[in-house]
C-alpha cells in the first residue's frame, strides 16, 4: 500500500470476487502498476461509477477524466503494454485472443446456467455441466504437454480464463478434481501463487474508506 497524495494515480474500481476483476488486477499486479483502489458493493453501487461507465459493472480503470477502460481484457492489455516483464502478450496473440473469445462469450454462457442451473429450468444441471465438458475437455488435453495452455509458461490466455475455470471448479471441488486431472493442476498452479494471492486482500468498502487508497498489488 502506498499513499502519496501528490501523485495521480489511475482509478480502479473493483469488486473483489469478480472473475472480471480478478484477471484485471493480476495484469496490473503483474505489470507492477499502482492504482487508486475503489472496491465496491455489487448492491450498492456509487453513481460516479454509472457516470464514468453506464453498464455500471466493473472493473473499470479511469486514466484520466478522458480516458475510461470499463473491459477486464483491455485493462490487461493496457498493462501490460505499458511493462510485460513475463512476456504475456507477443507470443501466439491471434491464438490467444481467439481462445479468450470463446471463454469469455460460448464458454461463459454456459458456465453461469451450471452455477445458477435453478434459473434456468430449461435444463438440468448435468445438461450444463456437459456443454462446460466440451470447453474444458479441450483444456485438459492441451495441458497433456504443457504447463500452461500454450506453452511452459505463463501467457495472457492462462491468466484471462483461469477466473472462470476457477468458478466452474468450485462448484464441486473434489468432482472436479477426479474429472480433470491437468486443469486441476494449472488450477492449483495459480490459486497458490503470490500474484493471485496478492489480488485476493480484503480492502473496506470505497464509501466506507475515508482516504484514498494507493494500491501496488506486487508490494
Amino acid at each position: 500500500m502506498k499513499n502519496n497524495p501528490n501523485y495521480t494515480y489511475p482509478i480502479l474500481y473493483t469488486f473483489r470476487r469478480c472473475p472480471y476483476a480478478i484477471r484485471a488486477r493480476m495484469a496490473l499486479a503483474n505489470s507492477n502498476i499502482t492504482v487508486q483502489l475503489r472496491e465496491i458493493s455489487l448492491s450498492n453501487r456509487p453513481q460516479e461509477l454509472y457516470d464514468i461507465s453506464p453498464k455500471g459493472t466493473v472493473p473499470v480503470l479511469c486514466l484520466n477524466n478522458s480516458t475510461i477502460i470499463d473491459e477486464s481484457l483491455e485493462i490487461m492489455k493496457w498493462a501490460l503494454n505499458k511493462n510485460d516483464p513475463d512476456s504475456w502478450i507477443g507470443s501466439k496473440m491471434k491464438i490467444q485472443e481467439k481462445m479468450i473469445d470463446v471463454y469469455d462469450n460460448e464458454f461463459k454462457h454456459w458456465l453461469d446456467r451450471f452455477k445458477y442451473s435453478d434459473r434456468y429450468p430449461e435444463h438440468n444441471e448435468n445438461y450444463y455441466r456437459d456443454k462446460c465438458d466440451e470447453y474444458l475437455s479441450k483444456l485438459n488435453i492441451l495441458l497433456e504437454g504443457n504447463r500452461y495452455l500454450l506453452s511452459n509458461d505463463i501467457l495472457l490466455v492462462d491468466v484471462a480464463i483461469f477466473p472462470f475455470i476457477r468458478q466452474f471448479a468450485n462448484v464441486n471441488i473434489d468432482w472436479f478434481k477426479n474429472s480433470y486431472e491437468n486443469i486441476s493442476h494449472w488450477l492449483n498452479s495459480f490459486i497458490e501463487s503470490k500474484l493471485f494471492l496478492s489480488v485476493m486482500d480484503k480492502y473496506p468498502n470505497y464509501k466506507d474508506e475515508p482516504d484514498p487508497l494507493m494500491i501496488n498489488f506486487n508490494k
